[in-house]
């Protein structure tokens, strides 16, 4: 069996004993709160880790793209959230196709993309579910109110071919008791309407371990919790001990005492800052400093650090944000300890479609 240090780098590495654990970890965490666990897939992209967290208690699994929901149904996932709107006649027609052959039912913030679900699914028998998206705090997609919600919601009920399936949020992190108001808010109204609501999912992993205070909503939906990464850290989710995910990278060069350039840079680290300093945190050396990236170099300063990496040397660096570097490989490599167990394909890797 090979190890690590026998790697060629760039490589990220997935530690199974540390995702296993942050997987347990957040189900009985939904477990003790009551509410259900439908995790988000982005994160790690692999049918395998969508089939685990389903094994574990999961009651489905949240994609973000129709190419996601794609590569999961062929793979035997079969309970599908896909929370984007879907616009277009040629998109309709993909999730159309998906829609006949496993459970997957999609969001909407709109008239417009409502009535263009309309369009393609017209089957009284077997209707598509469709969740009224809504903004409780992040700013991004979602009806602005209540009311709204409520008057989205009677549109889809009337309609043949589509199920009102409830309210589905994404909130803005450290807003989760305001998200809880919102959504306690159109319960009332629904409820107050005769309105059946039912189901409200919501979450993400920044607020993973406030769960219990997610107030009416039935569903929660984290993604990176897999993984974490340094912006988890950050937001108290988790420790770097517990961060599954991480990039080997080589120094290759030392121009200057205070500098290290590596051999990772923007489309292996990623550009994504998620209001953090540097580019990352490097396990070996948590003093230096990942303070740029262009396309394959990172400048690394190392002015900072008692004893400085040579050229030659790896580092192993925990990323601000881990979802987009799994869209960055091909491949990733399942260590346990030191120990190689297995490289893989990234089954989704790419399918922003």
């Amino acid at each position: 069996m090979s190890t690590i240090s026998e790697l060629e780098t760039p490589v990220v590495l997935v530690d199974l004993d540390k995702a296993e654990a942050n997987l347990k970890k957040a189900q009985d965490a939904a477990d003790r709160a009551g509410i259900k666990l439908r995790p988000h897939i982005k994160t790690h992209k692999l049918p395998r880790f969508a089939k685990r967290q389903v094994e574990l208690g999961a009651v489905g699994i949240t994609v973000q793209k129709l190419g996601e929901a794609e590569v999961m149904a062929d793979a035997g996932l079969d309970d599908l959230l896909l929370t984007f709107n879907i616009v277009g006649a040629k998109k309709r027609d993909r999730l159309k196709a998906l829609h006949e052959r496993v459970t997957i039912r999609v969001v909407a913030d709109s008239t417009e993309t409502v009535m263009g679900l309309a369009e393609t699914f017209g089957d009284q028998n077997r209707p598509l579910g469709v969740f009224v998206e809504c903004d409780t705090g992040m700013g991004r997609c979602g009806v602005q109110s209540p009311e709204a919600a409520l008057s989205l919601a009677r549109q889809i009920a009337v309609l043949p071919g589509l199920q009102f399936a409830g309210l589905m949020t994404y909130p803005a992190a450290k807003k989760y008791r305001e998200a809880a108001d919102w959504l306690a808010e159109a319960k009332a109204l629904f409820d107050s309407a005769g309105m059946p609501l039912p189901e409200i999912t919501t979450g993400g992993t920044p607020d993973i371990w406030h769960m219990e205070e997610a107030g009416v909503a039935t569903e929660y939906r984290p993604g990176t919790y897999i993984y974490m990464d340094r912006s988890q850290v950050a937001a108290g989710a988790a420790s770097y001990d517990e961060c599954a995910l991480t990039v080997v990278a080589t120094v290759v060069s030392r121009p200057t005492e205070g500098r290290a350039i590596i051999d990772a840079g923007s489309k292996t680290l990623t550009s994504d800052l998620l209001g953090l300093e540097g580019h990352g945190h490097v396990l070996d050396y948590p003093e230096a400093k990942i303070v740029g990236l262009s396309e394959e170099h990172g400048t690394v300063d190392v002015s900072a650090c008692a004893v400085k990496p040579k050229i030659g040397d790896t580092i192993r660096i925990v990323p601000n944000h881990c979802c987009p570097v799994s869209n960055l490989f091909d491949t990733v490599t399942l260590v346990r300890g030191e120990e190689v167990v297995e490289t893989v394909h990234v089954a989704a890797r790419g399918r922003v479609d």
